[in-house]
């Protein structure tokens, strides 16, 4: 087990195509780890393991492995970059000490690139940029460095320049050591040092000066050396640059080509050198929670009480693994740990290394790792689980709310039971995957992130849990309310089994303002001081079922249901007949009243750049929506609109297709309201 210092917990991310999974083949591949390096394109890589991932040829769930570099333990967690899965991204770089952020030489910063730097941005990850496909028609390395300064605002400072480009791209120069590393492109040669070439000796030059002023504004000893003209020793300038890069206030750039094998090396290298180990990392902080107003830390040591995040849930052949960074402290397999939010102690059974979908038993886990433990029932994403006599409570993970939905059924009922374990299993695994079975309907609903979200958990549950379910549109629920005011009369008289059944009962409807609900009133005249109260309840809860099914089959909304009069007959049976008697009354009175059917209306919130807004707004307007707000929050314009439910649906994919991918949408119910036409 590598010393604490050895250590690095890193993340890929980057937009999808970017070539995020290339870079972790090639990193396992030039650790020993693999000894073949699959490729995307041909569905052959140890990260993307998932079938879904092979065919599609984009990662959808964080793989975590664990690897040696120059006798440094690696644990690295390769994130997706689609949008759909961003919660992947999100946890993965809650737990990391540092991040390779990948983005492509001619693409330059993607939206998604963008998604993933506000994340890392938010969780303050040290991070290095990765310039891939240089050898790309159209690639362009000063245009991505360009590209990030001005589009993430970041202190992008280049530590590499490449010599070539496109086709003629062979090697990078390190202006740290001013030194040439040439890449012959075969996947087991290592870089060829050379000195640095005549043609770039001036480039070169004013890069390095560059670097060294970048260092030189956040370090004053390399300040003073620097403005006495003083030469600096590589190893000062990468001390000083680590220390940049550790306070997150400068981002080196370095670049190569993974699929060709150029650049691999030295990333590692810079991976190392620049990047914190987690005792660099400042201590994690949260709460007692007995005391949430106490805050409480936990050193990077294995000496300080035990504090891990679980970050993730996997399905691993029917049980539930957990994974779970660990910030503090020692547990051995078979140890009793305290899970904060349930109050609970649970034992670890075993605990695992994990190398993507393959696994390797471990007795203890200690301050800094990422492991994987089975036995723990009840932990989920986000969950503190720590020693049971120094209880904490980290800061949990944020999730996100699921935009879309689809209504999904099994094909006969011995697949429902196995389609709602299935679902429950899937729901456990993903914070942003919902389901909810619709009381009105009988449906069961299943809400995600986006059409490609739903698509993969209906494939993995078919080949998974050999779940065969058909899914459609979800249905609207619409519900009725009355514009008016009516009264309602109805007698109710039978004959049965020598049984007499009676019921006399009058009621008045009237609208409410919107978002009032159903309020139900007795009104009885001083008369019907006789009429035993078991009858006023059976004629009150005659009303009551009515309103749940209104005139139209709809539950009634926004409408006050007045009791006024209810009469009975001597020997009749006056409990089924007011019952009988109320509900009839009611329907008569709705139907005096100009019943009006409502739909759900949604409030939508659209995060968009400027350049994109007029479309968003005129396509929210063809929906018949209702412009809110259009607000400016940091560069980007906020859109708010009233919509109505069913002009919402396949609303996420027209959105990414107006906006180039870049605009994110939210969308909550707001209140019931009339049909618009």
């Amino acid at each position: 087990m590598a010393k604490i210092d050895l250590v690095r917990n890193i993340g890929v991310v980057a937009h999808i195509d970017a070539g995020k999974t290339t870079v972790s083949e090639r990193f396992l591949f030039h650790s020993g780890k693999i000894h073949k390096a699959g490729e995307v394109h041909d569905g052959e890589t140890q990260m993307d393991w998932m079938e879904q991932e092979r065919e599609r040829g984009i990662t959808i769930t964080a793989a975590a492995t664990t690897f040696e570099w120059k006798k440094h333990e690696i644990h690295l967690i390769d994130t997706p970059g689609h949008v759909d899965f961003t919660i992947e991204v999100e946890r993965s770089l809650r737990v990391l000490d540092g991040a390779v952020v990948v983005f492509c030489a001619v693409g330059g910063v993607q939206p998604q690139s963008e998604t993933v730097w506000h994340q890392a941005d938010k969780f303050h990850v040290p991070r290095l940029a990765f310039v891939n496909k240089l050898d790309r028609v159209g690639a362009s390395f000063e245009g991505v460095v360009a590209e990030i300064r001005e589009r993430l605002g970041a202190n992008a400072v280049p530590v590499q320049l490449p010599i070539g480009t496109e086709d003629q791209f062979e090697g990078v120069v390190d202006l740290v050591h001013q030194q040439a590393l040439y890449f012959t492109g075969d996947i087991s040669d290592a870089p060829e040092v050379r000195p640095v070439p005549e043609a770039l000796a001036g480039a070169v030059a004013e890069a390095r000066e560059r670097l060294v002023a970048a260092v030189a504004d956040l370090d004053d000893a390399i300040a003073e050396r620097y403005l006495e003209g003083l030469a600096l020793e590589p190893a000062e300038l990468m001390a000083a640059l680590r220390k940049a890069v550790i306070a997150v206030k400068l981002i080196p750039v370095l670049g190569g080509t993974a699929l060709r094998n150029k650049g691999i090396h030295p990333l590692l290298d810079a991976v190392i050198g620049l990047l914190p180990s987690p005792a660099e990392v400042p201590p994690v902080t949260g709460v007692d929670p007995r005391n949430t107003s106490e805050r409480l830390t936990r050193a990077p040591r294995n000496s300080e009480p035990f504090a891990a995040l679980a970050f993730k849930i996997a399905m691993d052949e029917g049980r539930k693994v957990v994974f779970m960074r660990v910030f503090s402290g020692v547990i051995e397999a078979g140890g009793e740990l305290l899970n904060t939010r349930t109050g609970k102690k649970e034992k670890v059974a075993r605990l695992f290394r994990i190398h993507a979908d393959k696994r390797e038993r471990l007795d203890k886990a200690v301050a800094g790792e990422i492991v994987a433990a089975a036995g723990l029932k009840e932990a989920t994403t986000g969950d503190t689980l720590c020693d049971p006599r120094s209880p904490i409570l980290l800061e949990r993970i944020d999730t996100y709310e699921p935009v879309i939905s689809q209504a999904i059924e099994a094909e006969n009922n011995a697949a429902k039971e196995r389609l709602d374990f299935a679902l429950a299993k899937m729901a456990d695994e993903d914070p942003t995957f919902r389901v909810k079975e619709d009381a009105e309907t009988g449906q069961t609903i299943i809400w995600g992130m986006g059409e490609l979200h739903l698509e993969v958990v209906v494939d993995r549950m078919r080949r998974e849990y050999g779940v065969a379910a058909s899914v459609g549109k979800p249905q609207v629920v619409y519900r009725e309310t009355v514009l008016g005011e009516a009264e309602g009369h109805a007698v109710f008289e039978r004959e049965m089994k020598e049984q007499r059944i009676f019921g006399d009962v009058r009621c008045r409807v009237r609208s409410l303002p919107r978002a009032s609900g159903v309020k139900f009133v007795r009104q009885l005249a001083a008369g019907a001081a006789a009429v035993p109260e078991p009858v006023i309840e059976s004629a009150l809860q005659g009303l009551r079922d009515a309103a749940s099914s209104g005139a139209d089959g709809f539950p009634l909304e926004d409408v006050e249901v007045t009791l006024l009069a209810v009469a009975t007959a001597e020997g009749a049976d006056a409990l089924i007949g007011a019952r009988a008697a109320a509900a009839e009354a009611f329907r008569r009175a709705v139907a005096a009243a100009n019943p009006q059917r409502l739909e759900p209306i949604m409030s939508v919130e659209v995060t968009t750049d400027d350049e994109f807004l007029g479309a968003i707004i005129g396509d929210l307007n063809q929906r018949r929506g209702h412009i809110q707000d259009v607000a400016t929050r940091g560069p980007k314009r906020v859109v708010t609109a009233l919509v109505a439910l069913r002009n919402m649906f396949g609303y996420s994919t027209r959105m990414r297709s107006l906006s180039e991918g870049r605009a994110t949408f939210m969308m909550k119910f707001h209140a019931y309201d009339t049909l618009a036409a």
